[in-house]
């Protein structure tokens, strides 16, 4: 078992839930209450990650944020060390790939809200902080949860982006599913096996969470 890795993985999952988790809630409220003209076209973008092949994310992160790009240019003379093959490089690609897994769910949640509720809400004088703390979270708070969970699982199971963004660097970009090829291809199947068990058992726990926050998320509120 690559420790190492595997504490990697989880810094990162945890690091992606913590960057989306205002995401998640944001978006998702303003999604589920907006109505613009084109707004279907903002879902189909920040739905992109669950269609596009990893591979091709990987690759446009790469000529976007690249050395030889400005915004590398400037994180290197700023940081000392490109974006790419670094564990920040890998916090800005598992953030974008998990967008629709923490939008998705929450966007579902306060869609589940009656209109009356916040409206009431609004009448006794309440501002709009306080019904999203007071009223709108205590309610949603089920598919925020779910999205975060996804997002957490997802991000343990990257590969292709990881791969292409941060390299196999041990330490720093290695996570546990880079592990797994790495063992693969070196013939040792049996520290693969236990490291794809390991996921898998958390998978498998990770989905039961889902399903059961699955089964209140979308009900009407109100």
């Amino acid at each position: 078992m690559d420790w190492v890795a595997f504490s990697l993985s989880i810094k990162l999952g945890l690091v992606t839930v913590a960057v989306l988790l205002p995401v998640g809630v944001f978006v998702g409220r303003w999604l589920a209450y907006a109505r613009f003209s084109g707004k279907g076209f903002v879902e189909a973008a920040l739905a992109l990650p669950l269609v596009l092949p990893p591979t091709v994310v990987g690759y446009y992160l790469l000529v976007s944020v690249g050395g030889a790009t400005p915004i590398g240019q400037v994180w290197a003379a700023t940081f000392g060390h490109n974006l790419v093959f670094s564990f920040e490089g890998l916090v800005l690609a598992s953030v974008i790939v998990n967008l629709p897994f923490a939008i998705q769910p929450a966007q579902r949640a306060f869609e589940a809200i009656a209109p009356e509720i916040r409206e009431a809400a609004a009448v006794s004088g309440l501002s709009p902080w306080s019904v999203l703390r007071r009223i709108e979270l205590p309610l949603a708070w089920q598919g925020i949860l779910m999205g975060l969970v996804l997002t957490f699982a997802h991000t343990l199971g990257e590969f292709g982006v990881v791969l292409m963004v941060g390299g196999s660097i041990p330490g720093e970009t290695k996570t546990v599913a880079i592990a797994i090829y790495d063992r693969v291809q070196a013939f040792d199947t049996a520290s693969a096996g236990i490291m794809a068990a390991t996921l898998l058992v958390m998978a498998l726990a990770t989905l039961g969470l889902i399903y059961r926050l699955s089964s209140q998320v979308g009900r009407r509120h109100g």
